[in-house]
């Protein structure tokens, strides 16, 4: 009876060693696909975000093209089919529904509501001193670059947006991008717009002598 038991529970012991380490193996498995699949839903993410990004950037060159320089000298015929053409693209580009959203904890949420508060702030006094607000804007945009900024930086700021989430602290940083972007073809058209008018006081004077 003993080598009988004796056999009977080394099956037993076998029989839970071996369902032990197929457990483990499964397990094992079942974290590597999990690893896997980390990899392509961030690499999702990322694509949706270019996506993302580069819708921002097509209705940004559209509206350029229709406030550009070159679209106010043209005949009113031409720039009448241009603008139909711009926005039609534009309305095709909003029909895109891309959003990535961002989790974010209670303090992360509070800073980026501050830094967005801050930066509409300037954005609302663009048009009372378009300068300063040119200046406050690089004083921000400089608090969110590892390059060494030209100017002065914002410290407050720069203590708000590092309490933020990354893709915030990204998507912070592409809109102060943009806006100066916008405020330099701002300034570039009334140079412009200024050279003409004082060309045209020149040949009227000419004309008068």
């Amino acid at each position: 009876q003993q080598p009988q038991q004796q056999q009977q529970s080394g099956g037993q012991l076998r029989g839970r060693f071996y369902r032990s380490t197929s457990m483990a193996d499964r397990s094992s498995r079942l974290l590597e696909n999990l690893d896997q699949l980390e990899l392509r839903v961030e690499a999702f993410r990322d694509a949706a975000s270019a996506m993302e990004q580069e819708k921002e950037i097509l209705l940004e060159m559209i509206h350029n093209i229709q406030n550009s320089q070159d679209m106010r000298h043209i005949s009113e015929g031409e720039r009448e089919e241009l603008n139909l053409t711009a926005n039609r693209l534009m309305g095709r580009t909003l029909t895109v529904e891309v959003s990535v959203e961002t989790i974010r904890n209670a303090q992360q949420q509070e800073s980026l509501l501050h830094a967005t508060k801050m930066i509409d702030e300037i954005v609302n006094k663009l048009l009372d001193d378009l300068e300063d607000a040119k200046t406050r804007l690089m004083s921000l945009y400089g608090a969110c670059t590892s390059d060494v900024p030209a100017g002065p930086i914002d410290q407050k700021f720069q203590s708000v947006v590092i309490g933020c989430a990354i893709e915030d602290q990204k998507k912070i940083k592409r809109r102060l991008e943009t806006l100066l972007r916008n405020l330099e073809n701002s300034e570039k058209s009334i140079t412009l717009l200024e050279h003409q008018k004082s060309s045209v006081r020149q040949s009227c004077n000419s004309k008068q002598d």
